[in-house]
């Protein structure tokens, strides 16, 4: 008789979510742990939206990644009858030989993606330097995160996987015969476990030795002089590069954008204490940004957020077996662009459960590479 492999994953948000999805897809009903809910505001997966990008300044080898995860972006919209991913192009803007911006260049000529470079007169509303250049990725545009989270936590509930809310799990030990769970102050053994904990992997013993750093980033939103410059399905999002680096994507609920600035995202020891506004230095430096760069909007903001995310050493996953206990599959150290990708990253955690392999080529993830 075939019997099914008794799975934990610990941490239902962004990863955790998608990865509970695509194991009920392949018949294992997962169990989930998760300190709060799927969904929630205290991870990765806030702010109303997220930049999906195809041309991919941090490696080409992604590209592939990418273009499945958007196939399963429509898959999981398909199954929940919900509009999660909308491709209205992204802007790479800098200096035409600054690193990023070749590097979206060749990533995606090595793919023949369809992209263009665009003249000032375009987009007005991101204005360029006479040195700079404009990068149009046309597989790009936003996610809606947190709806995202929970459609696809609901959806894995849905086929049989069970979630279990505001349950910490305070440790993890592998056995000879699984791995044990700290849950509660009880034990609970599994066949195999995924950890995806978010920010939260400094915090497991079993993570540690990878470098996973909690970092707080800054969102703001900005309201637009014109109403109609910053419309969503209109305008794309954008990417500033140089001496001036954040993302700009146009608001869903009102006339205006949010902007992400690069100012170094500070680490923070423990995520429970996550400051829930920016300091006033980063509010200073992100409203000079945006009366610089981005002058149809009113440079005070009307919203600011802080969110969290876990960074490794490289800023690059790491994906794959524990080193030493394959019934352990690591899914940590996402550094700011995991989202996009959560739903492959959700389906190589179950083939590497259900297989033992991917088909997907994660090499550049290897957890061995701090080894």
């Amino acid at each position: 008789m075939n019997v099914r492999p008794r799975v934990a994953v610990v941490g239902t948000g962004t990863i955790g979510a998608m990865t509970l999805w695509q194991l009920a897809r392949r018949g294992v009903p997962a169990v989930g742990f998760d300190r709060f809910a799927p969904g929630h505001d205290r991870g990765a997966a806030g702010g109303q939206t997220r930049i999906f990008r195809t041309a991919y300044r941090e490696g080409a080898e992604y590209v592939p990644l990418l273009q499945r995860a958007q196939a399963l972006w429509r898959e999981l919209e398909m199954e929940s009858d919900r509009r999660l991913l909308t491709l209205s192009g992204a802007l790479t803007i800098g200096p035409a030989e600054h690193p990023d911006v070749r590097a979206v260049l060749e990533s995606a000529r090595a793919y023949e993606l369809d992209h263009e470079l665009i003249g000032n007169e375009r987009f007005p509303q991101y204005p360029r330097g006479s040195d700079e250049i404009a990068v149009l990725d046309r597989q790009a545009g936003f996610l809606r995160p947190e709806v995202g989270v929970a459609i696809a936590a609901g959806r894995a509930e849905q086929l049989g996987a069970t979630i279990r809310r505001y349950a910490p799990v305070d440790a993890v030990e592998p056995a000879a015969s699984g791995v044990r769970l700290h849950v509660d102050g009880a034990v609970e053994e599994f066949d195999h476990v995924v950890l995806a904990p978010g920010p939260w992997a400094g915090q497991l013993d079993l993570l540690t030795g990878f470098g996973p750093r909690a970092r707080w980033l800054g969102i703001y939103w900005f309201p637009a002089r014109d109403p109609r410059d910053f419309r969503p399905e209109d305008v794309p999002v954008a990417m500033r590069v140089g001496d001036s680096s954040f993302s700009c994507v146009p608001s869903l609920d009102e006339p205006g954008a949010k902007v992400l600035p690069r100012l170094g995202f500070p680490e923070i020891d423990d995520p429970a204490e996550l400051p829930r506004t920016a300091d006033v230095d980063s509010v200073a430096k992100t409203r000079e940004m945006v009366a610089e760069h981005l002058p149809g909007l009113h440079p005070d903001p009307i919203r600011i957020g802080v969110y969290t995310d876990c960074f490794a050493p490289d800023d690059h996953a790491v994906v794959g077996p524990l080193p030493g206990h394959d019934t352990v599959t690591i899914m940590t150290g996402f550094s700011g662009h995991g989202f996009k990708l959560a739903p492959v990253f959700g389906e190589i955690a179950s083939e590497l459960v259900t297989e033992g392999t991917t088909k997907h080529d994660i090499a550049h993830l290897d957890p061995r590479r701090f080894a």
